[in-house]
């Protein structure tokens, strides 16, 4: 029976835990191969900073998904800046275990620079100043978990005032894009390459979506 609920700190270990395998089988799920790191990225900020904002699912008392949240964005770390801090705290440029990926970074940043292309990063805008990370468990998958948690977050955001919010995943986890869909989330703006990332040795690409609380603020922009 899956329960969801805001996240309380005796969750702290057992969600570590979650985020290391929470992903598997999607497209992009590890970044680099190393997921002390990842965390740092994706879930310890939001642990120290916005826990108020945080819910987690258990099944029969197990964690077994989770959604962080921002409510806004302009007050948190951005995605750039924490991951040069968490490169930095483990020195990723000299894990030989990463190499592999600053490789294919550099020279993705390479050739779409010489494209003149954009890349991958933050996405600002007052419209949509909210965000979140959601991720569940293979076996908690097709549950209603994420719907549930999601349910969470949009009360939190309904009670805040938040005018909107907005979501970056992977154009390839077509899954996620789906479920995005029918929770009120539409495709923003262009789908960069995400550089160095790969999924089975193909490219994967930046997909934002956006949900308004005024629906007719919500124009699709440029879904590709």
């Amino acid at each position: 029976m899956i329960e969801t609920r805001p996240y309380v700190e005796a969750d702290r270990a057992a969600l570590r835990d979650l985020f290391a395998r929470a992903g598997a089988g999607a497209p992009g799920a590890s970044l680099w191969g190393h997921p002390e790191s990842e965390a740092a990225i994706y879930l310890d900020p939001y642990l120290d900073l916005a826990p108020g904002s945080l819910f987690v699912a258990t099944d029969q008392g197990t964690l077994v998904g989770y959604l962080t949240g921002c409510l806004d964005s302009s007050t948190f770390p951005s995605e750039e800046e924490r991951i040069a801090a968490a490169f930095r705290r483990y020195r990723l440029a000299l894990r030989p275990a990463t190499a592999p990926f600053l490789a294919r970074a550099l020279l993705d940043g390479t050739l779409t620079a010489l494209r003149r292309q954009p890349t991958a990063g933050d996405f600002a805008d007052q419209r949509w100043p909210s965000h979140l990370h959601i991720n569940v468990a293979p076996e908690a998958r097709g549950t209603g978990a994420a719907a549930q948690l999601m349910g969470l977050w949009f009360d939190q955001l309904e009670q805040a005032g938040s005018p909107g919010c907005h979501l970056q995943t992977l154009v390839e986890n077509t899954r996620a894009v789906r479920f995005f869909t029918r929770m009120g989330f539409v495709p923003h703006g262009p789908t960069p390459l995400v550089p160095g990332v790969r999924d089975g040795g193909r490219r994967l690409h930046q997909q934002t979506m956006v949900r308004s609380g005024d629906r007719t603020q919500v124009d699709g922009g440029d879904p590709h």
